[in-house]
Parts: C-alpha cells; sequence; structure tokens
C-alpha cells in the first residue's frame, strides 16, 4: 500500500486522500496561525491605551522615586534628576513663550 491513507469526507460523497506531507501541511499552518495569533495579542496589549498609560505613570513614580530616595542607586538618581529638572525646564520654556506672546 502507498503512503496515501483514503478517508470519507462527512461533508462530501469523494473520498479524501491525505499524504503524510499533507499532514505535515496542516500541522505546520496549524502551527504559524498559533504563532500569528500570539504575535497579533501581543500587539494589541503593547498597543492598549490603558496599559500605555499604567507604563506611563509607571515610569514617572520609579523616576521620581529614584530622585528623591536617599537610598537609591548615584547613577539612577543623578539621571532621574537630570530627566526631571529637564522636564521642567521644557515646561518653563514654554510657559515663558506663551506668556510672551499674550504680552
Amino acid at each position: 500500500m502507498s503512503d496515501q491513507t483514503t478517508k470519507k469526507d462527512a461533508n462530501d460523497d469523494k473520498p479524501a486522500i491525505t499524504t503524510p506531507r499533507m499532514v505535515e501541511a496542516e500541522s505546520e499552518v496549524a502551527r504559524t496561525r498559533a504563532e500569528l495569533a500570539a504575535t497579533v495579542d501581543a500587539l494589541a496589549d503593547r498597543l492598549d491605551p490603558r496599559a500605555q498609560a499604567k507604563s506611563a505613570v509607571d515610569g514617572t513614580k520609579r523616576l521620581w522615586s529614584d530622585a528623591t530616595t536617599k537610598d537609591a542607586d548615584p547613577h539612577r538618581q543623578k539621571r532621574a534628576r537630570a530627566v526631571i529638572g529637564g522636564a521642567v525646564a521644557v515646561v518653563a520654556l514654554l510657559a515663558a513663550a506663551g506668556l510672551r506672546r499674550k504680552g
């Protein structure tokens, strides 16, 4: 007998022929679909506005904690203070430019 198996398809009166290569291809397609579904789910999670907002809030809290905690790593503390100082400077410049336009 050959590598082919014959079985009756439930929706058709003709017999369906399945080869080991077809079975392998079908399993590869199923595996690829599962990987694609996982990728889409991961992208949807990363692009979720609530998740992005939560991540931004958590990062800001961590940055503030690094800048204000005395026992924080000195490198992280210095970097956090520089980032916060830069943000304050940008806000001050934008406020000054806004006041200058009005005045």
